[in-house]
């Protein structure tokens, strides 16, 4: 049975790679200013064709951490000015995590290619464990991911590059690897973000504003609670107000790096109870809904993933790196990534999650909020697109 098939039958889908995709959001944005010639690896131009984004002199692109297009659609009614603009659906890639996600966005290319294949990831110069968000334990960033930034390129290229976030992203690892380039204006509250952005979109150029505080309320709370309905608000707020201050000729593009599943603790296995899981495993990497299984030198990946696949059942969808790469789960796998990559890979269907408690934290295995795997609530984030019409 092939992938696609499989992941069907447990209500999961492959992501659109070199489709409605969130890695050509930002190439689409930069053909849009006329600097599709910096991207070198795919057609920027029919990306913006493809996604719909106009000819403008500046495009403000907007990343909500964590809002999906499920998740924005079941709350439409405390979102009406993001509900207002929504123009299509595009789809992560795999793992649908932060880490895997900004690397997509940032370079237009899936995790395959960047190396940054989840939450944590195994480092193969300490075969330990690196945390590529907070970047412990990780090499140095442009080592660790090479593919080019598309900020950096369009930077270099002349064009007004501006990163909006917390100030303490600004030298941060995971900055580094994936959205290097510009002058980073740090501003810790939204509405800060939004008046920054006002003011440079009166240049042409492109900026980047990153929000994470519903993707933050959704992992502590729950997508469905008050405090994610508060966060949501928020920004449907401030992205109004961000919409009507653009000058004619500016666009603004709201996308995310992914939705959320609230967990089902009737479905929650912990890999130091059960031999079935824990045998010839040397390390765990990746996150509850996306694992990687990094296996006991001379194991064949094969049986562990078979025991996996029937102590897990319909759970969860198991394969071999092997398997992974030929049916493209992470996109094109390059030779000199795949390391970064578990000897047996694991996407958690439903609301089902696999922990560690040999090495997570009570608190991360007590999030509400998770994401990582392939369904459509952790897949699909919504596309928006608002601006001044040009004449």
């Amino acid at each position: 049975m092939k992938l696609a098939e499989r992941l069907a039958a447990v209500g999961l889908q492959l992501p659109d790679y070199g489709g409605m995709e969130l890695g050509a959001v930002l190439p689409a944005a930069l053909a849009a200013i006329d600097a599709a010639a910096v991207v070198a690896h795919r057609d920027a131009e029919a990306d913006r064709v493809r996604l719909g984004i106009p000819q403008s002199n500046h495009v403000v692109v907007v990343l909500l951490d964590g809002l999906g297009h499920w998740q924005l659609d079941a709350r439409r009614g405390h979102a009406p000015f993001l509900r207002s603009i929504e123009s299509g659906i595009v789809s992560a890639g795999y793992p649908t995590t932060t880490a895997a996600s900004l690397a997509m966005f940032g370079t237009g290319e899936p995790s395959g290619r960047t190396g940054m294949t989840g939450y944590t990831a195994r480092n193969p110069r300490t075969g330990e464990l690196a945390n590529l968000i907070s970047w412990d334990g990780a090499y140095p960033a442009d080592q660790w991911q090479v593919r080019p930034s598309l900020l950096e390129e369009a930077s270099n290229s002349g064009k007004l590059v501006t990163t909006l976030g917390r100030r303490k992203f600004a030298g941060s690892g995971l900055t580094h690897a994936v959205l290097r380039g510009g002058q980073f204006v740090g501003a810790e509250r939204l509405a800060d973000r939004i008046d920054v952005a006002i003011g440079v979109a009166h240049d042409p150029g492109v900026s980047y504003c990153y929000w994470g505080e519903i993707d933050a309320a959704g992992h502590q709370y729950g997508w469905q609670s008050n405090e994610w309905v508060a966060a949501l608000e928020d920004a449907d707020r401030e992205l109004q107000r961000l919409a009507r201050g653009l000058p004619k000729g500016a666009v603004m593009v709201v996308t995310a790096d992914h939705g959320m599943v609230d967990v089902d603790l009737g479905h929650r296995w912990d890999i130091a109870a059960h031999a079935q899981l824990h045998a010839d495993v040397d390390l765990v990497a990746g996150e509850p809904r996306a694992l990687h299984l990094h296996l006991d030198p001379g194991v064949v990946a094969e049986p562990v993933a078979s025991r996996w696949q029937e102590f897990l059942g319909e759970h969860a969808v198991v394969l071999t790196r092997d398997e992974a790469r030929q049916e493209r789960l992470f996109g094109e796998l390059l030779p000199e990534v795949e390391d970064r990559v578990g000897d047996v890979v694991v996407a958690m269907s439903g609301r089902a999650t696999v922990v560690d408690s040999r090495i997570q934290t009570v608190s991360s295995m007590g999030l509400i909020g998770v994401h990582g795997s392939l369904t459509p609530e952790e897949l699909l984030v919504p596309l928006l697109l608002a601006g001044s019409n040009q004449d």
